[in-house]
């Protein structure tokens, strides 16, 4: 297979992204990332579902981490495969004793069938346009997680992973940091020939202790993979719940991953860096659509590169994403169709000759409500109100000729036009009646300029 270019930073605009000869914000609604590792798991339908929404990425856990179903309350976890259908990159040896069915497994050799259908994944995303975010690996929350892993001793053949959870991502076990440097080898070479891959090291590193040192070690086996390589795949870092300021960050690093991040702070405040920012996961605001969808609307307008929706409606005879939730999120085909909204809005407009400016709101937000803006000065305003009901802005403007769509960012539909030539400063733009949120779209007359 012939080695084409990655996705890749955009050269003009490294706070997005550039792939396939286009600027490419990714926004997804997607399942709880074990597609390959849950032998269960219909692969092909549920990318089917993610590109007949628009949606252009995935997560995808390796499968040196799993879950059972009882760990955060979710029914019907992907993470949790039923007994023995974990798949995983290290093959089974010919002793019984996985704690999770069937026999234990073999550090030393692979599972041929597992990048199978890993290759095939990733193939089949591409061909979808989607992106794969392949997670390499994940920190154990507690010990019955720990107690599933293929790494840990009681789980394969070969004595390693004698250790505690907390130990396991800290280069202070050499044996168990080699079977972790041959996984993330292998892996990287195999995806080697895909443009629709990036890495991310560790999910969630901030818990258990999966420290800086390690995480920079894997960066650097990721680097040295494809050193030889005429490209090389992006890498993602998580950094934490919500937003912090990203000190010292890895120059191997591109993406910097960030969960929950409502309000969007983590844009801001890493904004100098001049690389994408993603909000990588949601969850844990109960099942209705609303906050998820202005989660997603608040970080895109406010600058942000990708935003990834953890959606439960995705399960093992339900690929279609058709499941009833019960689960610590939301997620679900009516949830996806307002997605799908952003999705259009942000892919309307020349967003990568844009910037976060909210100060172009110079007036008219109601108590209660924020208002955020994405801004190329004369040429485009993509402005989004979080809260209230109606609202008058007032809108600095440069000279030209304007056409003003006020956009439901739950249906789509343009609720209200309104075109005029102005003079330059500010001009006020009264919005319908609206039900929690909406959006406003000015684009400069091209034909009048």
């Amino acid at each position: 297979m012939a080695i084409a270019e990655p996705i890749r930073l955009h050269p003009d605009n490294p706070h997005y992204l550039w792939w396939r000869g286009r600027p490419t914000v990714l926004i997804t609604s997607a399942n709880h990332y074990g597609s390959v590792l849950n032998a269960d798991f219909d692969p092909h339908k549920y990318l089917e579902t993610l590109a007949a929404h628009g949606f252009n990425q995935t997560r995808l856990f390796s499968g040196c981490y799993c879950e059972n179903n009882a760990f955060f309350k979710i029914h019907d976890n992907v993470l949790a495969p039923a007994l023995g259908r974990l798949i995983c990159p290290w093959a089974r040896s010919d002793t019984p004793g996985y704690a999770n069915g069937g026999n234990k497994f073999d550090l030393t050799r692979w599972d041929e069938a597992y990048f199978e259908r890993l290759l095939d994944f990733t193939a089949e995303a591409g061909r979808r346009c989607v992106v794969v975010e392949m997670v390499l690996f994940c920190p154990f929350y507690d010990d019955t997680l720990w107690s599933l892993s293929p790494m840990n001793v009681a789980n394969n053949v070969n004595g390693i992973g004698q250790v505690d959870r907390l130990s396991v991502y800290t280069l202070s076990r050499s044996a168990l940091t080699a079977v972790q440097e041959a996984m993330t080898h292998r892996i990287v070479q195999a995806l080697q020939p895909f443009d629709n891959v990036y890495y991310e090291i560790c999910n969630e590193p901030y818990w258990g202790n999966v420290t800086l040192p390690w995480q920079a070690h894997i960066a650097g086996v990721i680097a040295d993979t494809e050193a030889s390589s005429p490209h090389q795949h992006l890498i993602a870092q998580g950094i934490c719940n919500g937003a912090m300021r990203v000190e010292d960050p890895d120059p191997r690093v591109s993406i910097f991953n960030f969960h929950y991040a409502h309000p969007p702070d983590a844009v801001p405040l890493n904004d100098d860096l001049n690389r994408v920012i993603a909000d990588d996961e949601t969850g844990f605001e109960g099942s209705d659509d609303t906050p998820y969808r202005t989660e997603a609307w608040d970080f895109i307008i406010a600058g942000g590169g990708a935003f990834s929706h953890l959606d439960y409606s995705f399960t093992v005879g339900h690929e279609d994403g058709s499941a009833p939730i019960n689960a610590p999120g939301g997620g679900g085909v009516t949830y996806r169709k307002q997605l799908e909204v952003l999705t259009a809005f942000i892919n309307g407009l020349d967003f990568a000759h844009m910037r976060p400016d909210d100060t172009v709101i110079t007036g008219g937000v109601p108590a209660g409500v924020t208002a955020r803006a994405l801004v190329q000065p004369g040429r485009a305003y993509a402005l989004y109100l979080k809260g209230g009901h109606q609202a008058t802005l007032a809108v600095n403007l440069l000279p030209g000729a304007y056409q003003a769509e006020w956009v439901n960012v739950q249906t789509g539909a343009v609720d209200k036009v309104e075109t005029f030539e102005h003079a330059g400063g500010e001009r006020a733009l009264a919005s319908p009646a609206y039900v929690d949120d909406i959006a406003l779209r000015i684009l400069a007359d091209t034909n009048k300029v």
